[in-house]
């Protein structure tokens, strides 16, 4: 009796994941917090001193949106939901 290798089935699918590209952690504009306490949550739960705090908060007054961390996947969804405990729209994204 010979032993036959079995063959590998690749799944064919479009979608393209490179799991060694970092998440981004993207605070959205509301219109519910101030400008003020935006600062506030930036420095609280990244440590960005007053001037990184307030770039990041203007970008996301002016843009819509902004990127305030990335890393492993696990750690973006720890930052995002600590965000969202403050009132903060955030999400996660590639």
């Amino acid at each position: 009796m010979t032993a036959h290798p079995t063959p590998v089935i690749v799944p064919d699918t479009d979608e393209d994941i490179d799991l060694d590209k970092p998440w981004k952690v993207v605070v959205w504009n509301d219109p519910v917090n101030t400008m003020t306490y935006v600062v506030y949550v930036f420095r609280k739960l990244f440590g960005f001193d007053e001037t990184k705090a307030t770039e990041l908060m203007l970008q996301v007054h002016h843009e819509g949106r902004a990127s305030v961390a990335d890393g492993p996947r696990e750690k973006a969804e720890i930052d995002c939901f600590r965000l969202q405990n403050h009132g903060l729209w955030a999400t996660i994204e590639q």
